[in-house]
């Protein structure tokens, strides 16, 4: 699933190509991605003569600011937006179009079907599900230790199921917060409300840390992930502990061994993390 830094690598990406352009009309192939309103007709209706005038972002969700409309897209575990002339074939997979004056599409690929996308009066998108359950993104002013701290000590659930949960720190997923643990030198097991207000920082400066070299790498490409130019990213080159199973410690040389926490496959250094 692409993370934060592969969601705001295509934004940038995809600013790029779309800003100022209008929507002369959409079509809508797999309705079940359109959530808000449910009716795809509906959903093409509001869009068809608004103009993309920003692309902003919050956790993995994207935000497309229109004349006086705001989409919030996600693109769960598969989706990618194109930019592509209109005489040019559409491939497999594509669910929406967002068809421009100019005669340019925005195209939105997604094999799993998993992303979704809601249309909001501007201002309304942060009043309604799903950005106003999201915490704050891990470089927000409003990520400080004292609340970081604060919901740590309010929950007995493992760091890593922490980190995870989109409510507390926005835009960490599985790879950021494996890495984010190791630079931190703490278990994903450890219970969350029994780490020392020390070692919270660590946590936190590293998933800091980890976020914003994966943005400056466009983002880490494992299996499918492309920004909106078709381009990887470069992060996976940076990686010390995701999906180097076996291999051995960048710090102590001991083989890197993976478990399953809070349901998901999880890179350590068994040494190296208490």
């Amino acid at each position: 699933m692409p993370e934060l830094p592969e969601v705001e690598t295509v934004r940038k990406t995809l600013k790029n190509l779309v800003l100022n352009k209008t929507i002369r009309d959409v079509s809508v192939f797999w309705g079940n991605i359109i959530k808000t309103p449910k009716d795809p007709e509906d959903f093409a209706r509001m869009l068809k003569g608004q103009t993309i005038r920003d692309i902003d972002r919050r956790g993995k969700f994207m935000i497309f600011y229109l004349d006086d409309l705001a989409m919030v897209s996600h693109l769960r575990m598969e989706g990618k937006f194109g930019v592509y002339e209109a005489s040019v074939e559409k491939p497999k997979h594509t669910h929406v179009i967002f068809h421009f004056t100019d005669g340019t599409e925005l195209r939105y690929n997604d094999v799993r079907k998993f992303g979704t996308m809601h249309v909001f009066q501007k201002g309304e998108e942060w009043k309604n599900k799903p950005l106003i359950q999201l915490g704050p993104d891990p470089f927000d002013e409003a990520f400080t230790l004292d609340y970081f701290f604060e919901k740590l000590q309010k929950t007995s659930r493992n760091i890593k199921a922490v980190l995870l949960d989109q409510t507390i720190v926005a835009g960490l997923g599985n790879i950021y917060v494996d890495e984010a643990l190791y630079r931190a030198q703490v278990h994903p097991e450890r219970i969350a409300k029994g780490l020392t207000k020390n070692e919270a920082e660590q946590v936190r400066e590293a998933s800091i840390e980890v976020i914003l070299e994966a943005v400056e790498q466009g983002g880490t490409t494992i299996r499918s992930y492309l920004n909106s130019q078709g381009e990887i990213g470069m992060f996976q080159q940076q990686l010390r502990v995701y999906g180097k199973q076996d291999a051995p410690c960048v710090g102590c040389g001991s083989p890197i061994v993976k478990l399953k926490v809070s349901g998901r496959g999880t890179h350590i250094c068994p040494e190296c993390q208490k």
